[in-house]
C-alpha cells in the first residue's frame, strides 16, 4: 500500500492570524456598539435631577412644612388637559375650598414636565374662568407622559402644590 503525499496547503486551515483578526473584528464591534449606545444614553437623559443636592436637602423641611399646611386647607384641586391641536392643548383647573366653595383672589400655575428631557418643558399661567375654574392654553405639546405641577399662589405665598403623572395622547 501506497501513501500519496500533498504539498498542498489546507483551504480551511485555522492559524494564529485568522484567530487574531476575528477576536479583534469583534471586540472592535463590540466597543463601536457601547460607544454609541453611551453616546445616546448621555444625550438624552444627563441624571442630573436637581443643580444642587445639598440645598435640595435643606428646602425638604420647608416642603414638609409646606405639605402640612397644605393638608390643613383642605382644598380640592383638580387639573384636566383636553387636546386643542395637533401640538395644542387646553388646561382647565378647578379650584374648591373645604366647603366646596370656588377658591378666588388666587393666581393658578400649571407646568408640563417632560419625564426625561428638561427642554420639552412647557408652562401656562391659567386666568381666572369663573366659579373657581381657571384655564389656559399650552402650544407645542408633544404626546406621550409627562408630570402636570399645578402650584397656587395666594397673598404672594404659594399654598397649594400637586404633581401627578399624566398622559397625553394624539
Amino acid at each position: 500500500m501506497t501513501m500519496a503525499q500533498s504539498n498542498m496547503k489546507d483551504p480551511k486551515a485555522i492559524t494564529g492570524k485568522t484567530v487574531l483578526a476575528w477576536l479583534l473584528c469583534f471586540f472592535g464591534v463590540v466597543f463601536t456598539a457601547n460607544g454609541i449606545f453611551l453616546y445616546l444614553a448621555l444625550g438624552s437623559f444627563p441624571g442630573v435631577v436637581v443643580d444642587s443636592s445639598y440645598e435640595a436637602g435643606q428646602a425638604y423641611n420647608q416642603e414638609i412644612a409646606a405639605a402640612k399646611a397644605q393638608a390643613g386647607l383642605g382644598w380640592q384641586v383638580s387639573g384636566e388637559i383636553t387636546r386643542m391641536s395637533a401640538d395644542g392643548a387646553k388646561v382647565v383647573v378647578t379650584a374648591m375650598d373645604a366647603q366646596g366653595v370656588p377658591l378666588y383672589g388666587i393666581a393658578v400655575n400649571a407646568a408640563l414636565r417632560h419625564p426625561a428631557q428638561e427642554n420639552e418643558d412647557v408652562t401656562a399661567v391659567l386666568r381666572a374662568d369663573g366659579g373657581g375654574r381657571y384655564v389656559g392654553e399650552v402650544d407645542n405639546l408633544a404626546s406621550g407622559n409627562w408630570t402636570l405641577v399645578l402650584e397656587i399662589e395666594q397673598d404672594g405665598a404659594r399654598r397649594f402644590k400637586s404633581e401627578n403623572r399624566i398622559f397625553i395622547s394624539d
